[in-house]
């Protein structure tokens, strides 16, 4: 099989990381996330990681899996920091003569993996900061310091665009028309998994319970003690709030599934509109899927 690097991507709970591990059984693969929370430790049953309910270790079945959970939650990581990461261990899986197989759904990480990395310069601690707080504080406020055109409504993009304004004085649209360099996989083999919407509820609805009932109330004790930031992972947020006693349970919950909906919308109008895939899977994974695929790539 060829070391051509495969990208698998979706919304949450599509099935993707189940679907990449057993390719990768298939085709001698090895697991590089591209997802920017479960590259945080502590969160992996809140991040739905891979690793949700098991050792965090160097491969799960045979399957070498890498940049899973290596980040404490008060580090900050970068697009650039990814990048480099994600040429390290492309490195390191091609020199062990497996095939690698980026899988996540944060669609910055792959759009650098695939098109490199703007000139944006590196944004200090002190404004990234007080981007967030001002986000946090009046959302609305914020954006009217952005240039007009700027019409994205997420809190982090908002915060990312703001904290750029203040470090340079030039938006991140001006940072962005600048030829991008870098790009690691441009001619990587694309999958989409886009499930219907229908279903794609339904699962993010049943998961979140199971999350609960897992190891999620022990990770959001961890970021209450240790005061990190909860606002890395849709989930930590709301089970920190129950904990604290600001939310009830169940309030906490419809929030919790509210908030990831929202968030696979978001990813399903970005794959749209950003990921021409070579191949889509437009249900959940199964063996068939496997079988295509393998053919499409041999």
């Amino acid at each position: 099989m060829s070391n051509r690097a495969i990208i698998i991507t979706g919304p949450t709970a599509s099935g993707k990381s189940d679907f990449a591990h057993k390719l990768a059984l298939r085709i001698n693969g090895a697991i590089i996330n591209c997802d920017s929370v479960q590259i945080y430790a502590g969160i992996e049953n809140i991040s739905a990681s891979p690793f949700a309910g098991r050792s965090v270790t160097d491969d799960i079945d045979g399957v070498p899996y890498r940049l899973f959970s290596v980040f404490s939650l008060d580090k900050h990581i970068s697009v650039a920091d990814y990048l480099d990461l994600a040429c390290k261990a492309m490195k390191e899986v091609i020199a062990m003569g497996k095939t690698p197989i980026f899988v996540g759904g944060t669609g910055y990480y792959i759009n650098v993996l695939l098109n490199g990395i703007s000139s944006v310069p590196e944004v200090s601690e002190e404004n990234r900061k007080r981007a967030r707080e001002m986000v946090e504080k009046d959302i609305d406020a914020a954006r009217k310091m952005l240039p007009k055109d700027f019409d994205k409504t997420d809190p982090q993009r908002v915060a990312r665009a703001l904290e750029v304004f203040l470090e340079t004085g030039k938006s991140l649209t001006e940072w962005q028309k600048i030829p991008r360099q870098g790009a690691l996989v441009p001619d990587a083999f694309k999958i989409l998994v886009l499930p219907d919407r229908d279903v794609l509820l339904k699962r993010i609805a049943a998961r979140i319970p199971q999350m609960i009932h897992g190891g999620a109330e022990i990770e959001a004790k961890n970021i209450i003690a240790n005061n990190y930031d909860a606002s890395r992972a849709i989930g930590a947020v709301q089970f920190c709030k129950i904990l604290r006693g600001e939310a009830t349970k169940q309030d906490a919950v419809n929030d919790w599934i509210t908030k990831t909906n929202q968030y696979a919308k978001r990813q399903r109008t970005w794959f749209r509109g950003q990921y021409p895939a070579d191949y889509e899977i437009n249900h959940i994974p199964n063996d068939d899927d496997i079988e295509k695929v393998i053919e499409k790539i041999s």
